[in-house]
């Protein structure tokens, strides 16, 4: 295999189609970023703040993190797939450079959606960036703890 043998290699390597391929990893359901939401749930802890629960599909938009009788939805948003402005990791790749900026405007478009329809129903939102929880977790928590001080 290899020179001279005339195999594409690259396209032996996987044993299905690349139709077939795409359902597979179609079908693969994302369950958040763990490091990101990893790090907020300690800064959570650590800050004595109690009361939530994680990703429950009965609230819109599936929050992070929920806090259902404060009404408050906490959501880790990733700087490069929600297009955070003023961080580095918003580099929009070179390879295929339109369809990763139509994917994080469509990101964009749902975040605003979903928050709407939270206020809507009485929600209060939090977004969290990513770059804050590294960066500034004591204000992570301030937001936080605050919100669920306030009387919705």
């Amino acid at each position: 295999m290899g020179a001279g043998t005339g195999l594409n290699i690259e396209r032996s390597m996987d044993t299905v189609s690349r139709r077939r391929r795409s359902k597979i990893m179609a079908a693969v359901k994302s369950r958040g970023n763990v490091s990101t939401e990893g790090a907020v749930r300690r800064i959570f802890l650590s800050n004595g703040i109690t009361g939530w629960r994680r990703h429950l599909n009965s609230i819109p938009g599936k929050p992070d993190f929920a806090f259902r009788s404060a009404r408050v939805a906490v959501f880790v948003d990733g700087c490069f797939w929600h297009g955070c402005s003023i961080c580095r990791r918003n580099i929009t790749p070179s390879a295929n450079k339109t369809y990763w900026r139509a994917k994080i405007k469509k990101n964009q478009a749902r975040d605003r959606r979903i928050n709407a329809e939270l206020q809507k129903s009485r929600w209060r939102v939090v977004r969290i960036w990513e770059h804050d929880i590294a960066k500034a977790p004591a204000k992570v928590a301030r937001r936080v703890r605050n919100l669920l001080a306030e009387n919705p």
